[in-house]
């Protein structure tokens, strides 16, 4: 955001003899040498003039003669040290030398000669606004408007202090006038397109980046402000070309290139990857070493080879920020109940925007209402409205306390509401997403204060005691990279409540017809799912088949039997089903019995198609329905695109190649991603029809639909997280490659709980040895799907009871250190708890 900084010209009074010179000195200056020219020949008429050497030094200040314009306002200064003009226009130029300190002292020296001098009020406004003093630069922007109340610069710069102290309507108000003052005034503009994005007022926020442009095209700021609406829109190619043109305008430009790079990511363009991460990695670097805010977000910062020094100062960075949001509410430090709640309860404080249809409700939505009440008291504080799901209202009945606190906009009374509540440990579910307030937490509410589930990594915040993690995860010897203390659970860090969001998928009957059945047919080429499975028992010949296959167990000669069960539909034909499918059918009817098309869920109940219900009907699933080949081995990946780097998939296509009869299943996620990995694979030697990719579904068809993958092959850059838990829900394996972060390392949690350990890799060679095995060997495969399909019920992993358990013996680990006067410090064991 640019900081408006003013410097006037003073037009030449006096008399002198050539009228041609006195003209030039009136007209607002053209600043080429001819204008230098001009000058230098009106000082050999008039060599002491202040007012002439003062306009001069402008014409160096705009040439870029930054040193030449600082001598000769020195000079002009010397012929009229009570020249407050000379004194203003000084300070802008050794500001832009960095002699911040020598330029404060200029402004002062103005304001002492004048105290009206509403430039100097305002670029010293400027000045402690970079400081860190928000209220003494408020106060001198209103006081410069006191002076001058068109002053649009000066207007547009406080707007800007409020829209930082989340003061927004405020914010608005001030940009409003700066513009009614000067109508093309495009900073202005662009800057409160910042500030409707801010209150969510998108296609306003639009118009004033549309409008900035149209006054000056060549507005890099606004182009890349543009580029930000259209990337948080999903309109990536939009958003692409904005920054492109931001960069050809101004190319040193971090903010834009960083952003830029982020958009490449998503869509897995990666044309000079290598000279791209390591020209980022470059500027964060000056960017952290200059102390300022990195153009990387922390949330992204896992995606690009920094080192974990430089995340976690990315995270700090950010909450340094949140930290000076609140010095301007001069609170005091909170007092602490030092006491348990009546029953020698711990009040549990959960804040998150999240409560709603969001992937971290539909993980822990159940967690509020499994606490043992004897031992806690919960208080969930959505930062978010209600947006009327079951997900929101289930948590605000199932906890003791649902406390609204979108409602509350103001930081340091939400703090206050929850510190009135005796709020012993708070946690953070947001760290650095979308809706987070961390100054709440920055002000400190409660005397421990945890991060948990809904950030992956640090957040380099001092305010922050304890992250909630586990021993896979968060290994102590990486303890490092985290500014929190690490807080172990019992199992995994991780949750899903599919056990009670996804009961219809705890069984399943495999569809076949008299011709195609046999004993080692494929148990994910059509899958019948229901909350009651009886009607097709009833109504059809369901087989049940038992195998015992010897397994080799991993690292050793030895091997185990696994049993393999599943159950067989046997129908005379199944043609009604295969024309239900192709012919975009919702239902069909198979000797009596009404069978749902799996892809028209959305039809019949939106709530069950979001999770927020089970469904009623008897779904179908097929290999059909997705146009994946029915004899195939279907290797799967569900995340987002951005978590695919070219070292992940120069593995997946060996993969393929290592497996003939193989394909690769991936989502238009987003959908101007496929073109650009269809484009490398071809590069990479892989055949049109090997990578196929499917739309983005509605939760349930979303799990569901991971019962048709044999594999699921996942991004070692950054794992799937959520993705993981929906496939292994259904039974499908996950080959996994944890590297050092946090985000790289969750599914590896995952399976280690499930106990699956061999499909945890420990190089890229082992990594595609492990799927290609699986590809190859059928008998193999057939075990490792038969052993996650039976670990995910009897686990760990999917307990929400056992996970809730650990929670509260780690809760209770934490309060005790501090109710014994220790600090935070590492968890690592809950045996005495």
């Amino acid at each position: 955001m640019k900081l408006w900084v003013i410097r006037w010209c003073s037009a030449y009074k006096r008399k002198i003899n050539n009228c041609f010179y006195l003209k030039i000195l009136n007209v607002i200056i053209e600043f080429d040498f001819r204008s230098v020219s001009a000058y230098l020949r009106a000082l050999a008429l008039s060599p002491n003039n202040a007012v002439v050497h003062g306009n001069l030094a402008c014409v160096y200040y705009e040439q870029g003669l930054i040193d030449l314009a600082i001598d000769t306002y020195r000079r002009a200064i010397e012929l009229q040290p009570n020249f407050p003009d000379a004194y203003c226009n000084l300070a802008n130029a050794l500001k832009e030398k960095g002699q911040v300190v020598d330029a404060e002292e200029c402004y002062n020296t103005a304001l002492k000669l004048c105290p009206t001098h509403a430039d100097s009020l305002n670029n010293l406004a400027n000045i402690k606004r970079e400081q860190g003093y928000i209220e003494e630069a408020t106060r001198l922007y209103l006081k410069a408007l006191e002076v001058f109340p068109e002053f649009a610069a000066a207007h547009s710069n406080l707007a800007s202090v409020l829209q930082q102290q989340g003061k927004l309507t405020e914010a608005l108000n001030h940009y409003q006038e700066a513009i009614r003052i000067q109508p093309t005034f495009a900073d202005a503009y662009s800057n409160m397109g910042n500030t409707l994005k801010e209150m969510q007022d998108i296609q306003n926020a639009l118009q004033c980046y549309s409008r900035a442009i149209q006054i000056n095209p060549a507005f890099a700021d606004a182009h890349s402000n543009l580029a930000s609406i259209h990337k948080d829109s999903g309109n990536i190619p939009e958003a692409i070309a904005s920054y492109r043109t931001a960069l050809r305008l101004k190319p040193d430009f971090p903010d834009a290139y960083c952003n830029l790079a982020h958009c490449l990511q998503i869509v897995c363009d990666w044309t000079d990857y290598e000279s791209r991460m390591k020209k980022l990695v470059s500027i964060v670097a000056e960017q952290l070493e200059k102390n300022r805010l990195p153009s990387v977000h922390p949330h992204h910062s896992m995606l690009y080879p920094l080192s974990h020094n430089f995340r976690k100062a990315i995270a700090g960075r950010h909450a340094a920020l949140c930290l000076e949001k609140i010095q301007v509410l001069h609170k005091p430090p909170y007092n602490y109940t030092k006491e348990l709640a009546p029953g020698n309860r711990l009040r549990i404080g959960y804040v998150s925007s999240d409560f709603g249809n969001h992937p971290t409700s539909h993980l822990m939505q159940s967690i509020p209402g499994l606490h043992n009440k004897d031992k806690v008291e919960i208080f969930c504080y959505a930062l978010s409205t209600d947006d009327t799901t079951t997900f929101r209202s289930k948590i605000a009945r199932e906890a003791e306390h649902f406390i609204d606190l979108s409602n509350i906009p103001c930081n340091g009374k939400a703090a206050d509401k929850i510190n009135s509540d005796g709020i012993h440990i708070l946690v953070n579910m947001n760290g650095y997403t979308k809706g987070a307030r961390n100054e709440i937490f920055a002000l400190r509410p409660a005397p421990i204060q945890v991060m948990w589930l809904g950030y992956p990594g640090t957040s380099g915040a001092p305010f922050m005691d304890y992250l909630i993690t586990d021993m896979v995860t968060s290994p102590i010897e990486l303890a490092s990279q985290y500014s929190e203390k690490l807080a172990y659970m019992p199992h995994t860090y991780f949750v899903g409540d599919h056990k009670q969001m996804f009961p219809h998928l705890s069984e399943r009957i495999i569809l076949c017809d008299k011709v195609t059945c046999r004993k080692d047919m494929a148990d994910n080429v059509a899958v019948i799912n229901a909350a009651d499975l009886s009607p097709i028992i009833e109504n059809t010949n369901v087989t049940e088949i038992k195998q015992v296959i010897m397994s080799e167990i991993t690292d050793s000669k030895l091997t185990r039997p696994v049993e393999v069960n599943f159950k067989i539909a046997e129908l005379p034909t199944t043609t009604p089903i295969e024309t239900m499918i192709a012919s975009g059918q919702a239902q069909t009817s198979v000797n009596g019995v009404v069978l749902q098309n799996g892809l028209a869920t959305n039809c019949g109940n939106n709530k069950a198609a979001t999770g927020e219900e089970v469904p009623q009907n008897i779904v179908i699933t097929t290999r059909q329905q997705y146009c994946l080949p029915e004899d195939a081995v279907v290797y799967c990946n569900f995340n987002q695109l951005y978590k695919i780097d070219p070292n992940t998939l120069l593995m997946w296509v060996n993969i393929l190649k290592a497996v003939p009869n193989s394909v690769l299943w991936l989502l238009r996620f987003p959908a101007v991603g496929e073109t650009h990995i269809q484009s490398t694979a071809a590069n990479l030697g892989i055949e049109p029809g090997r990578i196929l990719f499917s739309n983005v579904a509605a939760k349930e068809e979303h799990v569901r639909r991971g019962q048709l993958a044999d594999v699921c092959l996942d991004t070692p850059l950054c794992n799937g997280h959520t993705t993981s838990m929906d496939v292994l829900w259904t039974g499908t394996p996950v080959v996994t490659l944890p590297g050092e972060t946090l985000a790289s390392r969750v599914a590896a949690s995952q399976l280690a709980t499930l106990g699956c350990p061999e499909l945890i890799a420990r190089t890229r060679e082992e990594y595609q040895d492990i799927a290609i095995r699986l590809g190859t060997d059928k008998e193999y495969l057939k075990t490792m799907r038969a052993e996650v399909w039976r670990a995910r019920s009897e686990s760990p992993l999917f307990n929400c009871s056992i996970y809730t358990n650990g929670l509260e013996r780690l809760y209770r680990a934490m309060w005790d250190k501090h109710h014994k006067g220790e600090k935070p410090d590492h968890i690592l064991s809950l045996e005495n708890y």
